[in-house]
Formats: C-alpha cells, sequence, structure tokens
C-alpha cells in the first residue's frame, strides 16, 4: 500500500477533528446544563436536555479514539527521527488519556442515572441531586486530573518537531512552553483550584501552540525527508 503524499496533514486533520470534537463535554454542555452552586437546577436542565448530555458522552468516547488515531499519525511522521520519543507520544497522548476518558464516561452515566432516578427510589429528589452533582464534579476532577499529561505529551512531541529540519523550529518551542502550561494547570487545579480558572488567562497564549501547530499541518502539512526517498 502506498503511502499518503502529506502524513502531516493526516496527522494535522485528526487535530481538528479533536479540537471541534473536545469542546462539546468540555466547554458547551457545562456552559448550557450546569449552574454553579444549584443542584437542583443543574439536574433538572439535565432531565430536560438528555440527549444533549448524551452526546457529550459520545464526545468524549469519540476524543478518546481520535486521540490513538492522532497520535499514531504523529509516530508515522517523526518514528524516522526519534522512535523513542515517538513512541512517548503515543503514551503520554493517545493510551494514557484515551483509557481516562473512557473511564470518565462512567460518572457521567452515574450522573445520568442519579437524574433519573433509576435504581435509587429509597433516596429523597434532593440527595439525588447532590449525587448527581457529586458525580459531575468527579468527572471534572479526572480532567484536572489528565492535563498533567496534556502537558507531558507535548514535551517528546515539541523534541520531536525541534529535531526534525522539515518543521519550524518555533513550533516545538511553542509546544514545549505550552506543556510547562499544561501540567501548572493541573497542579493548580488540584493545590489551588479557586485560583485555576485565573491562571488559565494568564497562560492561554502559551497554550495556543497547539492549535499553531494544527493550523501549520493542516495548510502547509509535513513530509519527512525519508518518505520521499522511499518513494
Amino acid at each position: 500500500m502506498s503511502s499518503p503524499r502529506n502524513p502531516g496533514r493526516v496527522a494535522g486533520l485528526w487535530y481538528l477533528l479533536l479540537i471541534l470534537v473536545g469542546p462539546l463535554r468540555l466547554i458547551y454542555i457545562p456552559t448550557k446544563l450546569f449552574v454553579h452552586g444549584n443542584a437542583a437546577a443543574t439536574v433538572n436542565n439535565i432531565a430536560a436536555h438528555e440527549w444533549l448530555f448524551r452526546f457529550g458522552i459520545v464526545g468524549d468516547l469519540a476524543g478518546a479514539v481520535i486521540l490513538i488515531f492522532l497520535t499514531l499519525a504523529f509516530y508515522r511522521l517523526f518514528a524516522g527521527v526519534d522512535r523513542n520519543l515517538a513512541v512517548q507520544v503515543v503514551i503520554f497522548g493517545g493510551v494514557m488519556p484515551a483509557v481516562i476518558y473512557f473511564v470518565n464516561v462512567a460518572n457521567d452515566f452515574a450522573a445520568l442515572q442519579a437524574v433519573r432516578g433509576d435504581f435509587l427510589s429509597v433516596f429523597d429528589k434532593p440527595q439525588r441531586d447532590a449525587l448527581a452533582v457529586l458525580f459531575l464534579h468527579l468527572h471534572d476532577y479526572e480532567i484536572t486530573a489528565s492535563l498533567v499529561l496534556a502537558g507531558v505529551w507535548l514535551f517528546p512531541l515539541a523534541i520531536l518537531v525541534y529535531r526534525s529540519r522539515f518543521l519550524p523550529r518555533f513550533l516545538g518551542v511553542w509546544l514545549a512552553i505550552a506543556g510547562f502550561a499544561w501540567v501548572i494547570l493541573s497542579i493548580a487545579g488540584v493545590l489551588l483550584p479557586q485560583y485555576q480558572d485565573k491562571l488559565f488567562t494568564y497562560v492561554q497564549p502559551a497554550t495556543l501552540g497547539e492549535m499553531a501547530f494544527m493550523l501549520w499541518l493542516v495548510i502547509k502539512g509535513a513530509r519527512p525527508p525519508g518518505l520521499d526517498a522511499g518513494a
């Protein structure tokens, strides 16, 4: 089977798909359905828009699968630069976060069961509402923990980009800075959660390194020299 003409663009398209799917559960659904400090209103919103909440679960599952394909595309792109670092990208950026995503949907399913009252008739309505919000918070805590991986996988990727010679080195530097930003956000979410949102406003320019990298791959692509030689 012949190789694709531009494996960098293939990776970029997987990256773009991930960026399009990710905000559904991370941003849109919390903004649309969750009411801070009001468990009853949150539960009522989920009950009234159950299919939207279920689509968020599907989005998490799809994101987990896309992550694996994305990192495998990066492995193919950078294996000729450093195979060990490319394997680290697959492990820290694909396999481990995907497992967390698959496990984390159980919290949303549990919250949905509490909202529907299935098997929980022994609890009254306020207790079920509190249980539902507890599972939603557990979902958020797992996302906070996974930000460590969101940062760590960018370190080997940044080195690969910097060493590749077929991608601009500034993108590698920006990705490394983004990796530190995500790790700092995760640690802040554990130690000082009340300041995490404010901290994000300061480090957001650093995290845009991934967006710049994705756009470069989608628009210009990347083709390792060895691929042309093999062809």
